[in-house]
């Protein structure tokens, strides 16, 4: 059975940090890149950062760029998200999401990135609030 499990998130107070985990079961985790991706209330869900197959390649979001870190380890199935210096506009779902092309990694801040992506996680609830 094909899954993506999300971990790690929860109330911090802004400064705070943060690891978020995504854990894949059922398919070759290796020949996929992975993205995270976030939504807030009212808001449309956006690519945060993404990883290619390997991990050679990466790319972020302008607003998460220097506060966040994405990596993975191909042994474990699992694609890790750093986020340091958190604001409370880091507030949302986040949710990992798999695709079986390394040039995702270059459009994840796209608009439309979100339909690039075949299998989904059922997010994690990340709160940032004194």
């Amino acid at each position: 059975q094909l899954q993506l499990v999300e971990s790690g998130g929860g109330l911090v107070q802004p400064g705070g940090s943060l690891r978020l985990s995504c854990t894949a079961s059922g398919f070759t985790f290796d020949f996929y890149a992975i993205g995270w991706f976030r939504q807030a209330p009212g808001k449309e869900r956006e690519g945060v950062s993404c990883i290619s197959s390997s991990g050679g390649s990466t790319n972020y979001a302008d607003s998460v760029k220097g506060r966040f870190t994405i990596s993975r380890d191909n042994a474990k199935n699992t694609v890790y998200l750093q986020m340091n210096s958190l604001k409370p506009e880091d507030t949302a779902v986040y949710y990992c999401a798999a695709v079986a092309s390394d040039a995702a990694v270059h459009t994840i801040v796209a608009v439309t990135a979100r339909y690039e992506y075949d299998y989904w996680g059922q997010g994690t609830q990340v709160t940032v609030s004194s």
